[in-house]
C-alpha cells in the first residue's frame, strides 16, 4: 500500500495555546505572540519619563504664553492706533514733577483717553522699547478731537505744548521788565534778583503756561549775550569804546534817544563824535536814570535843577560814558552803537514830526532850535484853544496834565518815551521854574540843546 503524504495547514497544538478558528487568523493573528522565553522584560526609566513629561509641561507653558502675548499684542496694538474718546479740542495742563500715573488719571479724567490702563500699558512698552525718545513732559497741551494713544504719547514726549506769547518791549529799565513778568499769568515763582542793566534782551519770546519768571529772565540773558558777542565781532574798528558793555551803555542812551529806525546809527554817530572831541553827551534820558534808577517814568519833564545835579549817569556833569546802562536796548540800537553812521554832525533837535534835525555846527544847531520853538508856541496856542473851548467838566483833575485829542499821539509806545524826555528837558532849559501843565500837555518830541557852550 502506497504511502501518500497530504498537504495539511499547521496548527497549533494545545501546549501552544488556543486554535485559531480560521487560516485567516492562521496567517494573521490577533493579538502579538508572547515573549519568547529567557528574555529578560525591560523596564522603563523613571528619570526619562520624568523629564519628558516636564519637557511636555514646558512646551505647553510656552505655547499659551505665545498665543497670550499676541492676543495681548494685538489688542494693545489696537488701542494704541485706535481713535481716542475726545468730541471736541481739549487743553491739558501737566503740571510739573508730575508721575506717569498722574499724568494718565487726568488724561482720563479729561476724556483724552478711554482708560488710563490702556494709555499705561501703551507708555510702559514704547517707553521700553525707545527710552531715550519717550518722556512725558509737563506743559500745557491741546488735543484735538479723536486723537489716539499714539498721538498722545508723541506729544508729551516732543514737548509740544501750547506757546503763549510774551513781549518785552525795548527801553524799558530790568526793574520794569521784572514789574511786567509778575503780571503775565501764565508765568510763575518769584524772581529772586533784579537782573544788571542792560543784561536782557527786549523781544517777543514764547513761553509755555507755568514756565518760572526766573527762567524766562535767563533765556532773555543768554539771547542778550549772544547777539552782544554776534554783533561785536562785526563791531566798526576806531570806536571810543573798548568793551562789549560800554557798547551796550552806549547802545541804552540810543535807545531812549530815538524810536525811528532810520535814525538810530545817524545819532550813534553824534555820540560817537562828541566821545572823540572830549564833549559831554548830554542825554537827557541819563538825568532820568541818574536820579530814579530803576523805577524811572521817562516822560517825566526835566527840570533846570535836575540837569545841575550831579551824578554818575548826568551827561550833563560828567564827560564820556555812564557807568551802566541806562535801560535794555534792543537788538537794533545794539547794532547801531557798534556799526555807528560815519559823519561830522554833533547836534539834533527835534523836528516835531517824531524825526531829528542833525546839524554839524553850533549856529546851524541854534537856527534849529529857533524853527523849532516857532513850532512850540503855535502847538502850546493850539492846546490852550482846546482846553478853553472843551466841555465843561472835561478839565484835567489837580495834578494830572491836560490832553489835547487833536495834538497829542495816544498810548505811545515805550520806545518813543525818550522824546518825552526831551520835551521836558528842553522847556526846563528856557524857563528853570517848574512847566505849567500846557507845556507838556503834547507827547510830541520837543527839542534837546546839544551842548551848551
Amino acid at each position: 500500500m502506497s504511502k501518500v503524504r497530504r498537504e495539511v495547514p499547521p496548527t497549533l497544538s494545545r501546549r501552544d495555546g488556543v486554535r485559531p478558528r480560521s487560516p485567516a487568523e492562521a496567517l494573521e493573528p490577533g493579538r502579538a505572540p508572547p515573549r519568547p522565553r529567557g528574555v529578560r522584560q525591560r523596564k522603563e526609566s523613571r528619570v526619562i519619563s520624568g523629564f519628558a513629561r516636564v519637557v511636555s509641561g514646558v512646551m505647553t507653558i510656552l505655547l499659551v504664553a505665545m498665543l497670550a502675548t499676541g492676543g495681548m499684542t494685538l489688542l494693545v496694538g489696537h488701542l494704541y492706533s485706535r481713535p481716542g474718546p475726545l468730541t471736541v479740542s481739549q487743553t491739558v495742563v501737566i503740571p510739573k514733577g508730575a508721575s506717569s500715573n498722574d499724568i494718565a488719571d487726568d488724561l482720563e479724567r479729561e476724556g483724552v483717553v478711554s482708560s488710563r490702563w490702556a494709555f499705561m500699558i501703551n507708555y510702559l512698552v514704547q517707553s521700553r522699547m525707545r527710552p531715550k525718545e519717550v518722556m512725558l513732559k509737563h506743559g500745557e497741551y491741546l488735543f484735538k478731537p479723536n486723537v489716539s494713544i499714539r498721538e498722545v504719547i508723541e506729544t508729551l514726549s516732543e514737548g509740544k505744548s501750547v506757546m503763549y506769547k510774551v513781549t518785552i518791549p525795548e527801553g524799558l529799565t530790568s526793574q520794569q521788565i521784572v514789574e511786567r513778568l509778575k503780571s503775565e499769568e501764565n508765568l510763575t515763582g518769584d524772581v529772586a534778583q533784579i537782573p544788571a542793566e542792560g543784561s536782557l534782551l527786549p523781544e517777543t519770546y514764547s513761553i509755555e503756561k507755568g514756565m518760572t519768571r526766573q527762567e524766562l529772565l535767563e533765556r532773555m540773558a543768554l539771547k542778550q549775550k549772544q547777539v552782544l558777542e554776534s554783533n561785536w565781532e562785526r563791531r566798526q574798528q576806531g570806536l571810543p569804546y573798548t568793551s562789549p558793555e560800554q557798547a551796550v551803555v552806549m547802545a541804552s542812551i540810543i535807545e531812549k534817544e530815538t524810536g525811528r529806525a532810520d535814525e538810530r546809527d545817524r545819532i550813534a554817530g553824534v555820540f560817537v563824535n562828541r566821545l572823540n572831541k572830549g564833549m559831554p553827551l548830554q542825554s537827557d534820558p541819563t538825568i532820568l536814570y541818574g536820579i530814579y534808577g530803576g523805577g524811572v517814568q521817562w516822560g517825566k519833564p526835566i527840570m533846570q535843577s535836575e540837569k545841575d545835579a550831579k551824578n554818575a549817569h548826568n551827561t550833563y556833569q560828567i564827560k564820556g560814558l555812564p557807568p551802566t546802562p541806562i535801560c535794555n536796548p534792543g537788538r537794533p540800537a545794539l547794532e547801531a552803537a557798534l556799526n555807528p553812521a560815519q559823519h561830522g554832525d554833533l547836534f539834533f533837535v527835534a523836528d516835531g514830526s517824531g524825526g531829528h534835525i542833525f546839524t554839524a555846527t553850533l549856529k546851524d544847531h541854534n537856527a534849529a532850535v529857533s524853527n523849532w520853538r516857532k513850532f512850540e508856541k503855535e502847538m502850546r496856542a493850539r492846546q490852550a484853544a482846546a482846553k478853553d473851548g472843551a466841555p465843561e467838566g472835561t478839565e484835567a483833575a489837580p495834578g494830572e496834565v491836560a490832553r489835547n485829542p487833536i495834538t497829542e499821539i495816544p498810548n505811545p509806545p515805550a520806545e518813543d518815551a525818550g522824546g518825552e524826555a526831551k520835551a521836558a528837558g528842553a522847556a526846563a532849559e528856557e524857563k528853570p521854574a517848574a512847566v505849567p501843565a500846557t507845556a507838556t500837555a503834547s507827547t510830541m518830541p520837543l527839542p534837546i540843546r546839544k551842548p551848551k557852550r
